[in-house]
């Protein structure tokens, strides 16, 4: 299916803070006991934000001030761990559009380009420092420009990421892997019909 199209991410950011945060505390195991992905959203972090008895914990997400952020901001090697795609997911649909860190684990990063999330690395210092201005500046937004591949401050200042052309084409465009195929459409079924005009035995069905 078609994923939604990123061309420009705009909204309040909130750093979890720490280095090599791993897909079971981004989405503890226990909560990938689902058919679809729907509803991960809630179990967001869940054993670092909330009690036994569902109770709030002390966490940036569980903070008023943090309340709608779309873009997460974290440590190095963010989304080590099992490789499952339910972390990215339980990330998007929480809120988050973006992700800027350091670095992520390689196949937690592959997974967020694949389901429509932008994970950003940029420097650790520069990482540092949008940190200290999210949790000196309460609702500080951040616009990242995709097309231009700029992270942009409240006060104009820009920083520049690097991403592969490919994976910058497909989240500009809305496609995963299968809308990727879909665009030759046409030429699949024009090689379907050909194909079938000279060996016909491949239409008979069992």
């Amino acid at each position: 299916m078609a994923l939604e199209n990123i061309t420009q991410v705009s909204g309040r950011g909130v750093y979890v803070p720490g280095n090599d945060i791993d897909t079971d505390r981004i989405i503890p195991a226990r909560f990938m006991k689902c058919v679809t992905f729907d509803g991960l959203g809630e179990f967001l972090f869940y054993d670092v934000r909330k009690n036994a008895d569902g109770t709030d914990k002390p966490h940036p997400l569980n903070e008023p001030r943090f309340k709608g952020a779309t873009i997460l901001l974290s440590g190095s090697n963010f989304g080590c761990g099992s490789s499952r795609e339910h972390a990215p997911w339980a990330l998007q649909q929480y809120g988050f559009r973006a992700l800027i860190a350091p670095s992520y684990a390689d196949i937690f990063f592959n997974n967020c380009f694949k389901n429509g999330l932008l994970p950003i690395q940029l420097a650790e210092h520069e990482v540092s420092a949008l940190f200290h201005d999210v949790a000196a500046f309460p609702g500080y937004e951040l616009t990242i420009d995709l097309e231009r591949q700029v992270v942009i401050k409240p006060d104009g200042a820009a920083l520049q990421f690097a991403i592969e052309p490919f994976r910058k084409y497909c989240l500009l465009g809305g496609y995963d892997d299968v809308a990727l195929t879909l665009r030759h459409a046409d030429k699949i079924r024009a090689y379907e019909s050909e194909r079938l005009l000279t060996k016909p035995w491949l239409a008979q069905r069992v």
